[in-house]
């Protein structure tokens, strides 16, 4: 992985809002359209037609902008339709220059902005280089790239200045930290240069606190009008602070910070982290996710942004179920030459499971999940159950190469199918002429003895002596890796024997994989997601898990199972997870549809449609709090919901009594409406 990734991309996302002078293309924008939902969520406010953007330019910087490194890549790229509608033509995101990605993903063009244009022409005669284009995805967003390693000549110089301002020191061998005050301070350039570019009347340029607070040092926030927001999805001790087996939430301010930061070796990343929230007038964070941020980086969120999907995306009216069986028809494929010799199970009574994200063992949850599915496959076998699992772990890891047994099994299986079709093709010809002739065909003549030597040779060839592999590339880690050295330890080697089979998949998946030419969206349809209408299992401590249990009144009804893992031991997690997957395997085929109809009736829920609403607010707020002369933000009283809950299934029985969960007391704004349907929170005041 690169070496910025850990850094910015520990799930930071940055926002910029500027006013933008009349000479700089701009569209009006239009009026949010309302998700129609079978459940009719109400309570969704009104567009606010006064709401006048035309002369605002929104930049939002990431580190996974047009380079998939973890899941903001995600969050971003389904994000960027709704706020493409919004924003229009003043919408650019920014991020680094990888030539790889951009290959595949963008299509360079000239800048459409004139500011922009010069402001770019004017970085890359000094030194740099500063791409645009148009990223390749559901709204075309522009994107700005800029080169972080062509400009490695300025390290010094500004690392020093960051030590001067900030009192913060980068070593010379952290790559990722350097990269992220490379990427900071060429940000902060070209947001800089963008508000000199723009003639008079003056534009505010747009200057987020970026990579790391490195931004700041090279222009001041109070340099230009500028509304900023900082946003973050996680914090980087955090993430160190859960990877080592601490009581995390549960002692949050017991944790000495600067101490365990330095015991970690990260003391330098900890301090340009929580230096990042400090400066920006707005900060906003995931849901239930605001203590974290209070307690580490020492600022209450101002707002808190739950994530979404774009459900129009994978939306199918009453196709659902058949996407889903044709998702998983290609999976079987996949495994139909990755078990060659030893597919002794129905792939017709076989499950698909997976678990995807950076590869972090214990934060992901994969250790807990691997622990279950040993147990799992111990119950399945006592019971002598005919159900067979197959768990997919999808986590990026350092490999050299596929693994060659893995080809061979996908080569072995697509020979298999031309034998089988070269038969049929002759068996077919046979019987098309007997019964052409009238008389029926004599079955003992059909085939000829170079047929059956013909699939002989097949079957002879598609022998094995060894287990089918776990991993499915060639580790450079082998026997330091988490993941296999786990499976090792409870003994799931995919043998005949066993119920629960485990699949390695150290790549994110791509269509132009040879091993499974699936994007991440089709593999998902055909295993397990809840925008798409599949079960899914999650945690009291994802925003995800919060979520569906603050608006879902039995959220295991509609196929989400909350694992309690704030409250209980890792003993007792690894049992609730057995106990919800076993479940899982009991059921019918006919009680999984059932449950998929449910689940997919929530899929508007998580629509950005309906969240990307907080992010909108965010920038309303933001706007407000850096132009209060010109802009007025009056929240209310802050709500833990929104005002709607879906009710149990009238068909699913009353579930059995359990301890009840301490309530939760995350807040977020609400946003209501007037009379006239628009938002009373949000005016913007006429001058002059």
């Amino acid at each position: 992985m690169d070496a910025t990734h850990c850094l910015i991309n520990s799930n930071n996302v940055y926002l910029a809002v500027a006013h933008y002078s009349p000479e700089c293309n701009s569209t009006a924008t239009m009026p949010l359209a309302r998700s129609l939902s079978v459940t009719s969520l109400s309570g969704l406010e009104e567009w606010d037609e006064e709401f006048d953007l035309e002369d605002g330019v929104l930049f939002e910087i990431a580190w996974e902008v047009a380079n998939k490194v973890g899941g903001i890549y995600t969050v971003i790229q389904t994000k960027a339709r709704l706020t493409a509608e919004e924003w229009g033509e003043n919408y650019f995101l920014v991020g680094p220059y990888t030539e790889s990605n951009v290959r595949t993903q963008v299509e360079l063009i000239e800048p459409t902005n004139p500011a922009l244009k010069r402001t770019i022409d004017k970085m890359n005669s000094s030194g740099c280089k500063v791409y645009f284009g148009r990223w390749l995805i559901e709204g075309s967003p522009y994107v700005v790239l800029i080169d972080v390693g062509f400009t490695a000549w300025s390290l010094d110089k500004w690392k020093s200045e960051l030590w001067e301002t900030c009192g913060i020191g980068v070593p010379w061998f952290d790559r990722e930290a350097n990269d992220a005050v490379l990427f900071g301070f060429l940000t902060a350039w070209l947001l800089g240069e963008f508000a000199a570019q723009c003639e008079d009347p003056p534009c505010p340029g747009a200057l987020p606190r970026v990579a790391g607070g490195a931004g700041p040092g090279a222009v001041p926030p109070q340099a230009a009008p500028v509304a900023t927001i900082f946003t973050t999805h996680a914090t980087l001790l955090g993430r160190y602070l859960c990877a080592g087996n601490v009581d995390f939430y549960n002692k949050l301010d017991e944790f000495n910070l600067d101490k365990e930061a330095g015991d970690r070796q990260i003391y330098h990343r900890y301090c340009l982290e929580s230096s990042r929230p400090l400066c920006p007038r707005l900060h906003h964070r995931l849901p239930d996710h605001a203590h974290e941020a209070e307690a580490l980086l020492k600022r209450k969120p101002d707002i808190v942004t739950p994530n979404g999907l774009n459900v129009k995306k994978f939306s199918a009216v009453h196709e659902f179920q058949n996407l889903h069986a044709q998702s998983k028809a290609r999976i079987q494929e996949f495994i139909r030459g990755h078990f060659y010799g030893h597919l002794d199970f129905n792939l017709d009574k076989c499950l698909f499971l997976f678990i995807a994200g950076r590869y972090e063992f214990s934060n992901k949850g994969a250790d807990i999940f691997l622990e279950a599915l040993a147990r799992l496959n111990y119950l399945l076998r006592v019971n002598h159950s005919e159900v067979t699992v197959i768990a997919f772990f999808i986590m990026p890891a350092r490999t050299n190469n596929f693994n060659v047994e893995t080809l061979k099994g996908q080569a072995i299986r697509k020979q298999l199918w031309d034998t089988a079709h070269t038969v049929k093709e002759k068996f077919g010809h046979k019987l098309y002429e007997s019964l052409l002739g009238g008389q029926l065909p004599d079955v003992s003549k059909m085939l000829d003895k170079e047929d059956f030597t013909m699939m002989k040779r097949a079957i002879f060839g598609s022998q094995r002596q060894c287990q089918p592999p776990i991993c499915t590339h060639n580790m450079l880690e082998d026997s330091t890796d988490p993941i296999l050295n786990c499976i090792r330890r409870i003994g799931l080697f995919n043998s005949s024997a066993d119920r629960v089979k485990v699949i390695f998949h150290p790549e994110f998946l791509s269509s132009t994989s040879p091993l499974l030419p699936m994007d991440y969206e089709e593999f998902v349809r055909g295993s397990e997601c809840t925008v798409m209408g599949i079960p899914s299992i999650s945690t009291n401590l994802s925003g995800f898990g919060c979520f569906m249990e603050e608006h879902i009144a039995d959220p295991s009804a509609y196929g989400i199972y909350i694992l309690d893992r704030r409250y209980r031991g890792v003993d007792d997690s690894c049992n609730q997870l057995t106990s919800f997957l076993l479940q899982f395997c009991q059921q019918s085929r006919r009680q999984r549809i059932i449950q998929r109809n449910r689940t997919e009736r929530l899929s508007d829920l998580l629509d950005w449609r309906y969240l990307g609403r907080f992010y909108i607010a965010a920038r309303h707020m933001a706007l407000a709090k850096a132009f209060p002369d010109t802009y007025c933000y009056d929240p209310d009283e802050p709500a833990s919901t929104q005002g709607f809950r879906y009710p149990r299934p009238s068909s699913v029985p009353p579930p059995p009594p359990c301890p009840a969960t301490p309530p939760r007391t995350t807040a977020r704004p609400r946003m209501t409406t007037t009379k006239s349907g628009t938002m009373r929170n949000w005016r913007r005041r006429r001058t002059g």
